[in-house]
């Protein structure tokens, strides 16, 4: 983590009646970095994204961006984020959502373009999106997520759907993204996929933070200086 994070998370609680969801959550993130927040499913992560983009109340806790409080009416202008399961109108064609976005973030086609080639989304233009593959429909959903402006993007399982290839694009195209000074929180259940794109990681496991750092200073904290991500999340979660 870099000494001033451009967000810092801190105390981040939400419960669901007697349910405790998040149990004061906090970690932080720098410009040019891939941080995953890692779990199974129900740990919290999808809990962690949704409170932090301001689409659900947090019960406590602070979002500081650049050192100042970040209420969630302001989020949007700091973060894009890009849930999971969702697809634009399935009647309208790959080039007209893209088309939309573009004007509504006031981007030049170029960027269209050169988004849609980066995804191997110029072959599917035509296409209306309900006729799209999962593979397909979730590579648009990353392109309209690229091609957002805002500092910050932060995306719910970017790689399910994608084959193995697939994914090793993807995951090349983000860390291209992050060298060019963009910051990334990416909610990812698969280990393996999250060990070989993330720079620092969030380990989440029933709404608590069990771990934060990179994969050598929580093989420190395991205890397993040779462990995979694997074997790390299990012996501190």
């Amino acid at each position: 983590m870099t000494d001033a994070p451009l967000l810092r998370v801190a105390g981040l609680t939400k419960r669901y009646g007697d349910q405790l969801a998040l149990a004061e959550v906090g970690f932080g993130l720098g410009a040019g970095e891939v941080v995953g927040l890692i779990g199974p499913n129900g740990a919290g992560k999808t809990t962690v994204l949704e409170c932090l983009a301001g689409l659900l109340p947090a019960d406590a806790g602070t979002v500081r961006w650049a050192g100042k409080e970040l209420p969630p009416h302001r989020r949007k202008a700091a973060l894009f984020y890009l849930p999971d399961g969702i697809a634009p109108d399935a009647e309208q064609p790959v080039s007209a959502v893209l088309s939309f976005f573009g004007r509504s973030w006031r981007l030049p086609g170029a960027h269209l373009a050169e988004a849609a080639a980066a995804l191997a989304l110029d072959r599917v233009l035509t296409k209306p999106v309900g006729a799209l593959s999962k593979g397909y429909r979730r590579r648009l959903l990353l392109a309209l997520g690229l091609l957002a402006p805002q500092p910050l993007l932060a995306m719910d399982e970017p790689f399910d759907g994608l084959d193995l290839r697939q994914t090793r694009e993807v995951m090349a195209l983000l860390r291209q993204v992050a060298e060019d000074g963009r910051a990334l929180l990416l909610s990812i259940h698969q280990l393996t996929d999250a060990e070989r794109v993330c720079d620092r990681f969030v380990l989440l496991s029933a709404g608590q933070v069990r771990g934060e750092g990179t994969l050598p200073e929580l093989r420190a904290a395991a205890g397993l200086p040779a462990g995979g991500l694997e074997e790390v999340f299990l012996a501190l979660a």
